[in-house]
């Protein structure tokens, strides 16, 4: 298991996490290194995780929004793996970054390919998630979270990626996750950043730094 990608599952049905681990078993490259029910049960370990893949509906009353922020805030990379059966939440997954949305009915192949693609920062496009972006009316809106926000004003500004990770309170690897996550939600929403001018024309746009004439 010398160098598999490290993948923790979060689901709190017990048929779907042996199923799940199961589906793993016998892939060299890949390595359940957690199991849980709750996010707040991941983030002792969350260091040590390549990839999270996150059932979106739980039952501890938690939402999406608020466990994806979290696991976002940790630098977490996070596949979605859901029933796929509210619009809202599949809604709110694409807007909270995820890399990607897959159901859980999806053939076993599928699922691995999704999750070997993922634990390396790749996006993976399925019709669920193309669905969810689609139909959502505030799409047009990059919708970046108030640290995402934050982020980008420090490192549009100029800040390199340690400086920024100083005066955000982050390490330099959340930041870039953070940076990717930016440039993600703006490609979403028609208006791609892929350098750093680019993010911060962005900015200015959305009003996150001022204009050059103000």
């Amino acid at each position: 298991m010398n160098g598999a990608l490290r993948i923790a599952h979060v689901d709190d049905h017990e048929t779907v996490q042996l199923g799940f681990a199961s589906l793993l078993t016998g892939q060299d490259d890949l390595q359940l290194v957690a199991s849980v029910t709750t996010v707040e049960q991941l983030l002792p370990m969350i260091a040590d995780v390549d990839l999270v893949v996150l059932d979106i509906r739980l039952s501890d009353g938690s939402t999406v929004d608020h466990n994806l922020r979290v696991l976002h805030d940790h630098g977490a990379r996070v596949l979605a793996f859901t029933a796929a059966d509210n619009p809202g939440e599949l809604r709110a997954a694409s807007r909270g970054g995820v890399l990607g949305i897959m159901r859980k009915s999806e053939s076993r192949d599928a699922i691995l390919d999704a999750i070997r693609t993922a634990a390396t920062g790749v996006m993976v496009a399925t019709t669920e998630w193309a669905a969810a972006l689609d139909a959502d009316p505030f799409i047009t809106s990059a919708g970046l979270s108030p640290k995402e926000r934050e982020v980008l004003a420090l490192y549009a500004s100029g800040d390199k990626s340690v400086t920024v990770a100083h005066r955000a309170g982050l390490s330099t690897g959340t930041v870039a996750e953070y940076v990717r996550r930016i440039r993600y939600k703006y490609a979403m929403a028609g208006r791609p950043a892929h350098t750093k001018v680019d993010l911060y024309k962005r900015a200015v746009e959305d009003g996150i730094l001022p204009s050059p004439e103000s």
